[in-house]
Order: structure tokens, then C-alpha cells, then sequence
């Protein structure tokens, strides 16, 4: 591998492995709002908060980290304005008080925030408008969670980026050189001082919010609940940390994630079940950093093509990364690899995505599940043949048909989803 891809590979994982508190929609909104407030120099008066409608659902029902109880956009954009820190970007919420938290709540009480649906190409795109007396700021996101591409103060503009509704810049990059035989080969090459910090900090981030998952009460508690009826067994347990991490986030826990994708339960799947195996089997760390290089970069190869957001539920990406990283704790080589991600989607690529909540983590442990089946499958010499529905001649071709399913088959299916939870 040439040093530019190979720097390309470091790249992507540094910028695709960062730290969010929570879940990813409202703190981006809470980080737009943050920067609004910042700009504004003063509390605003009124608030106009636009998103597009993927993240009106992911927004919709799940608690904003730190709030307790808080949940939906109004509540992100203010506590944003109230106590948000956007120099902090993904953890902008990680300063709050119980005072920010407080006036949140009276604020909330007086309709200060109004939500409009945004008419946009962009599955993730949020603008906010605050107002104080004859002032005002709109700031502007569109395609990552802290890609602010515009900032307006009383009709001058501050920051003016070009772009395109229709595709992500980095999604471009990304396909030019993400592909399963790279992934393996950098994989296996990969000096490990320059992924160790990166990864590090995801097993440490990752596994904290996983056990505080299992110990407190957290949505439906499907982690905890998973060890108890099924036993502490290693596939259990991958399936039972990575529900738990859901379990936590989803519902307020203000403990940092690790995310993939820009998405803190696709950061979860795609690891905790890797490191989970890694772990019981003994490995060295040396090949779960390894194994986790295949899982993240197997997790965002899928996701360059599907988008951020989309009807099509990123567990399903992010449990075939992890899949494909357990198949080479086992030693599994290229062709292992890739069956296993065949039989992965093969299974499961119907899950829709209804937006961020509690249930999210049983969606995870069904997509762990799903990726254990396909991985022992594929270290026994068994895999789905082409032509048998979805799967294709070789695995690239089975992701891009999943692409397009997701893309363009489920699009009307995310409107109707949408309709669904907003009616």
C-alpha cells in the first residue's frame, strides 16, 4: 500500500472515530445552537430551529444527554443556547448544570423554540435562527454533524462554504479508496502507534458506557436483560455490550461514545463486539486493534454509500464490520472476510431505521447476532450464493445493491416512516 492511501486510512479513521455525547441528531442540533448563541453575543428572544426530516426522527424520541428527562429538538436547541460549549463540537453538552437544565425546562414552558420541517435533498441538514430585539444569527448545517457551512449576523455573512444537497464531500473521498481488499490489506500493515490512540480511546469509551449500561436502569434494559435469561456466554455477552452501550445512550447517559459514521450505536456495534471476542479469546491487543481496523473501516465503506442517514438501520453496517473484525480474531483471511459480510446482509438488510430510541439497542443485538451466525458460517466454508435474492458475485457488488436499496428503494419508505412517527 502507498503511503497517501495508507494516509487516507489513518485519516478517515481519526475523523470518522471521535468522541459524542449522546445521541448524534439532537447534539448536532444542540452544537448548531450553541454556535448561534456564541455568534448572537446575547440570550435570544425567540428561536426558529429547521432540520430535515431524518433528523426530526432521530431527534423526535430520544433523551438529550444530561437533561434526565428532556427529549425532542426544542429541547436540544435550547439547552444548546442555554449551556452549550461549541467549542466542544460532538460533547457540547458535556459543561450543563442543573441551573441550565432548570431554565431549559422554563423555556421550553414558553414556546421560545419553534420547529419547522426543512425541504432539503440533505438527509442530515438543520438550520437555526435566534433573535434578540432587532438582531439576529442563522447558522447552517449540512451532511456532518459539525459541518457548519454558513453563519449570518444581521444579513452579513461570517462563513459562506459552497455545497451540494445531493452528496457529502468526504463520501467521495472515502469511495476512492475504501475498499474490502485495502481495508484487509492496511489492516495487517498498519503500524500500530498510529491507530492505538484512536482506538484506545474507543474500547475505553465504548466499554464505560456498556457496563454503566448493565448496572443502571437504561430504557428497556435489553443488555442486562440478555445475561440474564441467556448467561454470561461469549456471544451473549458481545450481543449483550453492545445493547447495553445502546441501552445507556439512548436514554440521557452522559458518558461519551466513540461513534462510526457519525453515529454513536453504529460506534458501538462496530466495537463492542470485536472487543468483546478479542477479550475471551486471549488475543493480543496488537490484533484487536487490528480486527477493530477492519470492523470501523468494513462499518464506513458501507456508509459511504447509504449516507449518514437514511430508512435503512446503520446496525446492520456496523454489526458486518463487526462481524468481518470477529472473523479475523479467528484468523480468518480476505475470503472469510467478505463471505462474512455476505451473509450478514444477506440476513438482515430489511431493518428500517424509525429514529433514535430505547429500542435501537435491541435492533444491535439482533444485527450482532446476525453477524455471529454469518461469521461462523463463513469460518466453516459456507456461504449465500449469488443470485439467492440480494447477493451478488462478489461482495463489493452485494454492498452496492445494498446501497441501493437503501438509497433509492427506501426512500419512499423514510417518508413514510417519518409520517408515521410526526402524525
Amino acid at each position: 500500500m502507498d503511503s497517501e492511501r495508507y494516509s487516507k486510512f489513518i485519516e478517515i479513521l481519526k475523523r470518522e472515530l471521535v468522541p459524542a455525547l449522546g445521541c448524534t441528531e439532537p447534539i448536532s442540533i444542540a452544537y448548531v445552537a450553541a454556535k448561534a448563541r456564541e455568534i448572537l453575543g446575547a440570550f435570544p428572544d425567540r428561536i426558529i430551529t429547521e432540520c430535515s426530516g431524518n433528523v426530526i426522527k432521530n431527534a423526535k424520541s430520544v433523551i438529550v444527554p444530561g437533561t434526565k428527562d428532556l427529549k425532542g429538538i426544542e429541547a436540544a436547541t435550547i439547552i444548546g443556547a442555554v449551556g452549550g460549549d461549541a467549542s466542544k463540537e460532538l460533547e457540547v453538552l458535556v459543561n450543563i448544570t442543573d441551573e441550565d437544565v432548570e431554565l431549559t425546562r422554563k423555556l421550553l414552558r414558553e414556546h421560545i423554540c419553534k420547529v419547522k420541517l426543512l425541504k432539503s435533498k440533505a438527509k442530515l441538514h438543520i438550520i437555526v435562527t435566534m433573535f434578540k430585539d432587532d438582531e439576529y444569527v442563522q447558522v447552517e448545517a449540512v451532511h456532518t454533524h459539525t459541518g457548519i457551512v454558513r453563519i449570518e449576523k444581521n444579513g452579513v455573512k461570517l462563513l459562506d462554504i459552497p455545497y451540494s444537497e445531493e452528496y457529502e464531500n468526504s463520501e467521495l473521498m472515502y469511495k476512492s479508496v475504501l475498499d474490502l481488499e485495502s481495508i484487509f490489506e492496511f489492516a495487517n500493515i498498519v503500524n500500530i502507534s498510529d491507530v492505538q490512540p484512536i482506538l484506545s480511546r474507543q474500547i475505553d469509551y465504548n466499554t464505560a458506557i456498556a457496563l454503566e449500561g448493565l448496572r443502571n436502569k437504561y430504557g428497556a434494559n435489553i443488555g442486562a436483560t440478555l445475561l440474564e435469561i441467556y448467561g454470561d456466554d461469549v456471544k451473549v455477552s458481545a450481543k449483550a455490550m453492545a445493547a447495553a452501550g445502546s441501552d445507556a445512550r439512548m436514554s440521557g447517559c452522559q458518558l461519551p461514545v466513540v461513534i462510526n459514521s457519525g453515529s454513536g450505536n453504529q460506534g458501538i456495534a462496530a466495537s463492542l463486539p470485536v472487543i468483546v471476542y478479542g477479550k475471551r479469546m486471549n488475543c493480543p491487543m496488537e490484533k484487536i486493534y487490528r480486527a477493530l481496523c477492519i470492523s470501523n473501516l468494513v462499518a464506513i465503506y458501507q456508509k459511504s454509500s447509504i449516507g449518514r442517514l437514511s430508512a435503512y438501520c446503520g446496525a446492520v453496517s456496523a454489526a458486518a464490520g463487526a462481524g468481518a473484525g470477529i472473523t479475523y480474531l479467528y484468523g480468518g483471511g480476505l475470503k472469510e472476510i467478505a463471505n462474512t459480510i455476505t451473509n450478514t446482509l444477506a440476513n438482515i438488510s430489511g431493518i428500517i431505521c424509525d429514529g433514535a430510541k430505547p429500542s435501537c439497542a435491541a435492533k444491535i443485538a439482533s444485527s450482532v447476532d446476525a453477524a455471529i451466525i454469518a461469521s461462523m458460517m463463513s469460518l466453516k466454508g459456507k456461504v449465500f450464493s449469488p443470485g439467492e435474492g440480494i447477493v451478488k458475485e462478489n461482495v463489493e457488488k452485494t454492498v452496492e445493491s445494498v446501497a441501493k436499496i437503501a438509497k433509492e428503494g427506501m426512500e419512499i419508505t423514510d417518508e413514510v416512516v417519518l409520517k408515521i412517527m410526526v402524525d
